[in-house]
């Protein structure tokens, strides 16, 4: 952790990245993460929980293995968000906030993943999905199941590098 919060001016500029680090490591960042994490960076657990709270990126509790994260924003719910979201209900048979029994896929809504103009889209894991139909729905959901990815991803979701001088 010394060598992440190094990095930064003031200490509380490694939050974000020692949460990432948490949830890569448990699968989602934990109360006593948290408090941990708080507690190197001088800050109170609150402060931590609120910023949790506010990013949709963190779990706080376990998740599958595919997390399917359908975006809800204004312009892919103008092109059938609600369908999309119907159609992952129909074939997982779960609903938003829930686990398949096997524990491989978590469905959850999202305020924006970025790709307004390809709704409705989901994205599973670091995958996008997008201009989804009920048959690419279902085709990528089982290709998912079966092999862990789909090749209709348009593409991993990525940090872009800094822009070089």
């Amino acid at each position: 952790m010394p060598g992440i919060i190094a990095r930064y001016a003031e200490k509380r500029g490694a939050l974000l990245p020692l949460l990432w680090l948490a949830q890569e490591e448990q699968g989602y960042v934990s109360e006593e993460a948290m408090k941990e994490i708080a507690g190197w960076l001088d800050l109170t657990p609150p402060q931590v929980y609120e910023t949790v709270t506010f990013y949709t990126m963190y779990n706080r509790r376990p998740i599958g293995k595919y997390h399917i994260q359908v975006c809800r924003s204004l312009m892919c719910a103008l092109v059938g968000t609600d369908n999309l979201l119907g159609w992952i209900h129909a074939k997982l048979g779960i609903k938003t906030g829930q686990t398949t029994p096997d524990g491989l896929f978590t469905l959850s809504q999202v305020e924006c993943l970025g790709s307004c103009g390809t709704g409705p889209m989901m994205q599973i894991n670091d995958d996008y999905y997008e201009r989804l139909t009920q048959d690419k729905t279902n085709r990528v959901l089982d290709d998912v199941k079966r092999e862990g990815k789909c090749p209709l991803a348009t593409g991993p979701f990525m940090f872009p590098e800094p822009a070089q001088k």
